[in-house]
């Protein structure tokens, strides 16, 4: 019975979260003032407006194609405030959110184990809605079974993800992709290379399991900026 336990329960082996060495050197470059790697994110290809001819008011002119509709303006990044929820609808989430710092050794600590429901927000990158790409990280299972992130790999693009601030404020960021990586090809540059607009990632192990070693890769939830929120009347 013990041995089987111990297979439900991969964090029985692993009291820290543990992540790449890609992650590791990212972080550990951040701190010392060299956060994004320069590789901008590719520009959206123009688009083809229809021709220059002025509209009649005539039978044909239903027939001619419409503008383009234009994309809504992305919002404006918002000044600093520390984060203190994380809502995900879609997988009934709603998390309470502990700053994360490095060790000595250069290693992004974890949240704590003897509270699995919590997500840790790396207090060294952007705060929710803040320019750059922020990065929060959260247990998957620990040994009491499953945690925080247990679903991650549920999610899907176009769902949104919501952090809260102290201010009252809040940042809703949409997903774009969600991917598993091998721990040994953990594209650093994907995941935290520079670009152009306010992101997200939220990581957790993922990939197969081995009790004696865990879990062999890294599930990555890829997000952008797409609204922001004002506090609450009264707030």
């Amino acid at each position: 019975m013990a041995r089987r336990n111990r297979r439900r329960r991969p964090w029985y082996r692993t009291r820290a979260y543990r992540l790449t060495r890609t992650i590791v050197v990212t972080i550990a470059l951040a701190v010392g003032g060299v956060w994004w790697a320069h590789d901008d994110e590719p520009a959206a290809p123009a688009t083809a407006g229809p021709g220059g001819a002025r509209a009649s008011s005539g039978p044909a002119a239903g027939n001619r194609p419409h503008p383009p509709r234009r994309p809504p303006a992305p919002p404006a990044p918002l000044p600093p405030s520390r984060p203190t929820t994380l809502a995900i609808p879609y997988l009934g989430l709603e998390a309470p959110v502990v700053g994360l710092r490095l060790d000595s050794a250069s290693r992004l600590t974890a949240p704590p184990m003897e509270d699995p429901k919590l997500v840790g927000w790396y207090d060294g990158g952007p705060m929710p809605g803040g320019a750059g790409t922020a990065v929060v990280v959260g247990h998957r299972d620990t040994r009491t079974g499953p945690a925080v992130f247990a679903a991650l790999d549920q999610l899907r693009p176009g769902k949104p993800i919501e952090a809260r601030r102290a201010d009252g404020r809040a940042a809703v960021y949409t997903v774009d992709a969600v991917r598993t990586y091998e721990k040994a090809r953990f594209p650093d540059k994907e995941v935290y290379g520079a670009r152009d607009r306010p992101e997200l990632r939220l990581i957790t192990c993922g990939g197969a399991y081995d009790p004696k070693t865990g879990y062999a890769g890294n599930i990555v939830v890829f997000a952008h900026l797409t609204a922001t929120r004002g506090p609450a009347r009264g707030a």
